[in-house]
């Protein structure tokens, strides 16, 4: 299962999405996120769902790698449908057994909330994450947020730390992969039993994962200082960040989309 994990990662390429300005990645995906949280209808829902897999098409990202991450959810998924399966209120009851009760809109809702789900995971890795390069997302959210400046807000700092944590993340799942390994290799049985049980064969998991953990952050702090680095001020690039046409068109095009999904949940079919 951790193995599947790709979250953080950066797969480089020669795609479009590859070569759009990571400032403007990010308000693609702002307003891609905006149209999937709106999305409340058949059709609005079909929209969403072609613009995902047009994105997972043009990121030129396999389609394999994009499914993994739907293994860490399927938990948040199954939950999710339960919840809405049996406690969304509607008129064209199914099935009734005492209190529990199960209605056609409840179905079609809890459908409707998986799709949202699915769509918000794939979509945001392949706009963000997937085909944006760690240094490149430092600095367009730097950029975005360079107006705080004038307020005294620590922009560089808050972007660095950002990135590091999301950089971080793959190495975190192989590191604790690892530990998993090895304490297994000992005899440790972390899959039989209770909850209870269970939750006890993490303990030797997580004390050497945060160790390591600190380990790590430590040597990162002393690197950066032997490289006599102080953060945003007087900072210099050796890539400047430039936008095109392409990108203002990719933009317009996704900002359409979001006008198109509200316009449609306001004329359009809703269930």
């Amino acid at each position: 299962m951790l193995r599947d994990v790709t979250l953080g990662q950066f797969f480089p390429g020669e795609s479009l999405l590859h070569k759009t300005d990571a400032r403007f990645k990010i308000l693609i995906l702002i307003a891609y996120i905006v149209g999937v949280i709106a999305a409340s209808g058949s059709y609005s829902f079909l929209l969403i769902g072609l613009v995902t897999v047009g994105l997972v098409a043009v990121s030129r990202i396999p389609v394999r790698i994009v499914l993994k991450n739907l293994k860490t959810i399927i938990f948040i998924l199954i939950f999710t449908a339960v919840l809405n399966i049996f406690f969304y209120s509607g008129d064209t009851v199914l099935v009734k057994w005492g209190f529990i009760k199960i209605t056609k809109e409840g179905l079609i809702y809890a459908g409707f909330m998986m799709v949202r789900l699915i769509c918000l995971v794939c979509g945001s890795f392949v706009i963000l994450t997937y085909t944006t390069s760690p240094l490149d997302l430092t600095d367009a959210i730097e950029r975005l947020l360079s107006p705080l400046k004038r307020i005294k807000v620590p922009v560089h700092e808050f972007a660095m730390m950002m990135t590091i944590a999301l950089r971080f993340i793959p190495t975190l799942i192989e590191e604790t992969d690892k530990i998993m390994s090895a304490q297994k290799a000992r005899g440790a049985d972390m899959e039989s039993g209770g909850l209870i049980k269970r939750a006890k064969a993490l303990i030797p998991i997580l004390i050497p994962l945060f160790v390591s953990s600190f380990r790590r952050a430590d040597e990162l702090a002393e690197a950066m200082e032997c490289r006599c680095y102080h953060g945003g001020e007087g900072r210099t690039r050796m890539k400047q960040m430039k936008s095109c046409f392409r990108d203002y068109v990719f933009f317009t095009a996704m900002l359409g989309i979001c006008v198109a999904v509200f316009f449609i949940n306001k004329y359009g079919v809703t269930m």
